[in-house]
């Protein structure tokens, strides 16, 4: 299949912890964090953050950028290490607990409050680690910035005071975000901090006017530091006072702006269930359930919803079925819920989607034809009312496994061109062997879809993907095919619409270190 640039962001990561414990009753604490992404089921150092010596509820200055990829499912490990003054090697430090998380849960699952309890000296002791996430929006506007103070007041009695700087700038919701630590400088009223590189929108979140405050303490050892004097300044103040260039920054929304301005992605599923498929109790059906290996249905499935079920807050399914006749009276249906629970169709997680599936496979007859409009019309439904909002909060993805050749093609052509106006994408996976000329049709990639009456498809909302194009690759292969075209229609929906993600009061996710 033809190769589609990856959605690359790239996404600043912070890190804070509360309440760390005093192992050594002697001294504080010195502690730093180790973060690892996982690769081949190996974890691999990604950075550390600055030690902070002293110091029981550490927020690190030290910014982690990485490349966040929406079709993938990137595994982050924070690791906690006390790091006496002796040394600084983890191999004798203490490891004071490690948490696990994607890079979608951090950027996505605002003030998401995970307790787990540490047992330290055989009494409960709740360990904090705070994540702060945020977009980088330009790609190279970066800012160098050199500080330096004169006649800095004297704090200590036997030598003069070791000042340090701290920038913080103003977020919208008053809050202070540390942006910056210099280094100490002992023994010195007059320091010259070094040179430091920061992205503008870590320093100002692109926003010249944006205030910044600049504190300047006297450094101790037992991490109670005295504090020296303050002043606040803009950048554009900053800027004036240095000779730097004129910097030009275009703000373009983004797939994560939408996202962490609160926009859940929901996530449906509808299964063909047509009599092509072979008998279920059939070891040659796609539908057959093996004990030990999944069947095509259930891999596709599982590939593309792992990687939903980040950006879905409640982590609920709803699951559909088509082409089968189902009880009690076993008549034809095109949207039955695989629950059999038409009230509620939804199931607890990707797990609660393969439980009901395995469970209404036995209850149902394989049938026919291969309808998808009526599915199709019923996610559009929800997503008509979500567009009468005016507000980016849910986008409606629907994943459609089939085998075959679709039997209402026109009705399906029309019922794409309704939805290519609303918050939604659909997705559908070919499943087996069969001939799916038509559906690469319904994917607008050759050339623009229309309506049987000749009405072209607002914008492109369709993705093909034959399940055995990826049969011997990975399942992040598969779900990074099918996913790839996503975070562009969410951000052309919106734009199209005029409108604009909503202000985060807080870019933070709360979690928390355990054993």
């Amino acid at each position: 299949s033809e190769w589609v640039p990856p959605c690359l962001t790239k996404v600043e990561l912070r890190v804070a912890c509360k309440g760390i414990s005093d192992r050594d009753t002697l001294s504080k604490p010195d502690p730093c964090v180790v973060i690892k992404m996982q690769s081949h089921g190996q974890w691999l150092e990604v950075d550390r953050t600055e030690v902070i010596r002293s110091c029981i509820n550490p927020t690190f200055s030290k910014v982690f950028t990485l490349d966040f990829y929406f079709e993938e499912v990137q595994r982050l490990r924070y690791e906690l290490y006390d790091i006496s003054s002796s040394h600084n090697g983890m191999r004798e430090a203490d490891c004071l607990g490690a948490m696990e998380c994607t890079l979608g849960q951090v950027s996505i699952e605002i003030q998401l409050l995970i307790l787990f309890s540490l047992l330290l000296k055989t009494i409960h002791h709740f360990l904090y680690l705070q994540i702060t996430a945020e977009e980088l929006t330009g790609n190279n506007d970066y800012v160098e910035l050199s500080f330096s103070a004169r006649k800095l007041d004297d704090k200590d009695f036997f030598s003069k005071s070791d000042p340090f700087l701290e920038i913080y700038r103003e977020n919208d919701d008053n809050t202070q975000q540390l942006v910056h630590r210099t280094e100490t400088v002992m023994n010195n009223l007059n320091p010259a901090w070094k040179t430091f590189k920061t992205s503008l929108n870590s320093l100002c979140s692109g926003d010249h006017e944006r205030i910044l405050k600049c504190t300047v303490w006297d450094w101790d050892s037992n991490g109670k530091h005295d504090f020296i004097g303050e002043f606040q300044a803009t950048f554009k103040e900053m800027r004036s006072a240095m000779d730097g260039k004129q910097v030009t920054i275009i703000k373009m929304h983004s797939f994560l702006d939408y996202i962490m301005g609160g926009c859940q992605i929901q996530f449906t599923v509808a299964i063909d269930f047509t009599a092509s498929n072979g008998d279920p109790r059939n070891s040659c059906s796609l539908h057959y359930i093996h004990p030990y290996q999944p069947n095509e249905y259930l891999k596709a499935l599982v590939a593309v919803g792992e990687i939903c079920q980040d950006y879905d807050s409640d982590k609920m399914f709803p699951a559909f079925g088509f082409g089968a006749r189902i009880p009690p009276d076993f008549k034809v249906s095109h949207d039955f819920a695989v629950n059999f629970n038409e009230d509620n169709p939804e199931c607890a997680g990707i797990q609660g989607v393969v439980e009901a599936y395995q469970n209404c496979l036995p209850k149902i007859q394989l049938y026919g034809p291969t309808n998808i409009a009526p599915i199709i019309q019923k996610v559009a439904n929800f997503a008509s009312e979500e567009m009468h909002t005016k507000e980016a909060m849910q986008y409606f993805i629907l994943l459609i496994l089939t085998d075959g050749v679709i039997t209402d093609m026109a009705d399906t052509r029309e019922a794409i061109v309704h939805a290519s106006h609303l918050p939604m994408s659909v997705i559908i996976v070919g499943v087996g062997s069969a001939d799916f000329t038509d559906m690469e049709m319904l994917d607008g990639d050759d050339g623009i879809l229309r309506s049987p009456k000749g009405e072209p498809v607002l914008r492109d909302i369709v993705q093909f993907v034959p399940f055995r194009n990826f049969k011997h690759a990975s399942p992040a292969a598969l779900a990074k095919s099918v996913l790839a075209e996503v975070p562009n229609q969410v951000v052309d929906y919106y734009n199209s619409k005029g409108i604009k993600p909503k202000c985060p009061s807080e870019y933070e996710s709360s979690r928390t270190f355990g054993h």
